[in-house]
């Protein structure tokens, strides 16, 4: 067992698949952590108790000695000793629990309050009226107040439903813990798939955040060729050309700034209206 009790200066940085996680843009971001800095997993929550499993199903695959293994659907915690900061870091890379949120949130509140972090990042996306020929649109929030006037933060205004991010955000900041939540907005007509533009952009804001240098590996590559993609969906298909000039457009002529935590939320209310009208009967 990792010893947590003498940390440099920790942080937790948290993502989680599900509603959270549009275009795996949250937690591909944590993911893309954990390999670059070659985290040590710390432990793993026992699923038995969060997860339906006719939800989130076990995997049966190979490990890299040719074993066959059954893999539960968990949440992991992992560290990192970055070799080039001052700084370690927690990352939690989990899956929105179906059941007993409160109890989920506790086991990983425990951890982080072994840890003694200071500050908890989480992590989250959702699809948007953007178009994909722009700057992903990234936000930070808190409702910390010290923290919010400190780093020039978005207030957390935003209400309506909430998933995992948002309950453990708030329940950091009953423990004493101040959390920030960092959103981009993800293209809706072209979020079939990961996108690596967004992961990018979400580490962008957080090594910015934090003064935490955060090495890209192949992130910018991978994001260029989702680029690409995007591009070519667009020539081929006239009517997805016609809404991306249209979303082009409004961009250049909103008053309100492309990333402000105003137009994200607004992005969420349209987010979850789209989700209702699409919802079969």
């Amino acid at each position: 067992m990792v010893d947590l009790a003498n940390l440099r200066d920790p942080v937790v940085i948290a993502a989680f698949e599900g509603w959270n996680d549009a275009a795996e843009a949250s937690t591909g971001a944590v993911d893309h952590l954990i390999d670059e800095w070659d985290a040590e997993l710390v432990t793993a929550i026992d699923p038995e108790d969060y997860y339906d499993f006719q939800v989130n199903r076990p995997t049966v695959g190979f490990d890299d000695e040719g074993v066959r293994r059954l893999t539960w659907p968990t949440t992991r915690v992992f560290l990192a000793r970055p070799d080039d900061t001052d700084r370690d870091v927690l990352l939690i890379r989990g899956i929105e629990p179906n059941m007993r949120w409160r109890g989920f949130c506790r086991e990983l509140l425990e951890l982080v309050d072994e840890s003694n972090a200071q500050l908890v990042v989480v992590l989250g996306a959702l699809l948007a009226d953007a178009p994909h020929t722009r700057p992903i649109p990234v936000s930070a929030s808190s409702s910390d107040p010290e923290l919010t006037a400190s780093w020039s933060l978005e207030p957390s205004t935003y209400e309506g439903p909430t998933g995992i991010t948002g309950v453990f955000a708030d329940l950091c900041g009953a423990l004493g813990v101040p959390a920030v939540s960092i959103w981009s907005a993800i293209p809706h007509y072209i979020a079939g798939t990961p996108c690596p533009k967004a992961s990018l952009a979400l580490l962008g804001k957080v090594e910015a955040l934090l003064d935490l240098p955060i090495p890209e590996g192949d992130l910018p590559e991978l994001a260029r060729a989702w680029q690409r993609g995007a591009d070519e969906l667009s020539e081929e298909d006239p009517e997805v050309a016609e809404y991306v000039a249209t979303l082009e457009e409004q961009r250049e002529t909103t008053d309100l700034p492309e990333a402000s935590g105003d137009a994200i939320a607004a992005e969420f209310e349209r987010y979850l209206r789209r989700r209702n009208t699409d919802r079969p009967e």
